[in-house]
């Protein structure tokens, strides 16, 4: 019985490109979304999420003590022009140079203070400063290379506080999983593991340390831990 042949990942370089390309021909929302669906139903999936991230985040906010938060792998910035208006104070951060400029030349319909932007990869983000929050929307399956994964999730997590969360999307499954040539799935004892090393446990969120985005049957959601040493 011929065996299938496991798929083929791009290289960092070409998934790079892919993806700054992406976002220079593709919508607001699809760019970084679900490129199956317009844009209208876009804009749903991504209300979804964003009451998702609010349960998590909580709706406690303050003109004085703004929470400060990071936005890795921000795309076009929606959820970190969201958060701003909430009233938060939010750095944002993408490895593409084509969704860092749309961002900002969209920052001047944000009322308040606008998102901080920079191009960034997750893995060499070094603000000087650390987060009540850090946020990853559909990114972390994104980063095909094993050893670049691990230290952008290293990375994320040594920016989040003391009591701090850190909220990061991707499947909740026992065994990684190649899907295609640019997403691959990581095991949930992967996350544990490795941010158990960092003084992250699994938050006392949604099932277990992890919110699904229960969006016409994703299998995303999001795995939530918090700093406790």
């Amino acid at each position: 019985m011929t065996q299938p042949v496991p798929p083929s990942v791009l290289t960092s370089e070409e998934a790079a490109a892919y993806w700054d390309a992406r976002h220079r021909r593709r919508g607001d929302l699809a760019s970084g979304g679900n490129v199956h669906f317009d844009e209208p139903t876009n804009e749903i999936f991504y209300a979804v999420r964003l009451g998702r991230l609010l349960e998590i985040v909580g709706d406690a906010n303050a003109a004085a003590e703004p929470l400060r938060l990071l936005d890795a792998g921000c795309g076009k910035g929606w959820f970190a022009r969201s958060m701003a208006r909430f009233g938060h104070s939010v750095d944002a951060v993408d490895a593409s140079p084509a969704a860092i400029e749309a961002c900002r030349a969209a920052s001047a319909d944000v009322p308040g203070r606008a998102p901080s932007y920079a191009v960034s990869t997750l893995s060499t983000w070094r603000p000087g400063c650390l987060y009540d929050v850090v946020y990853s929307v559909d990114v972390l399956f994104h980063i095909v290379d094993e050893d670049e994964w691990a230290a952008s999730v290293r990375g994320l997590a040594s920016l989040v506080r003391l009591g701090g969360l850190l909220a990061v999307s991707d499947w909740d499954v026992a065994e990684r999983r190649v899907l295609g040539s640019y997403q691959v799935v990581r095991a949930r004892a992967q996350y544990d593991e490795l941010l158990a090393t960092r003084g992250l446990e699994r938050a006392a969120v949604g099932v277990e340390g992890f919110v699904p985005d229960g969006f016409r049957g994703s299998p995303v959601g999001f795995h939530v831990f918090r700093r406790t040493s």
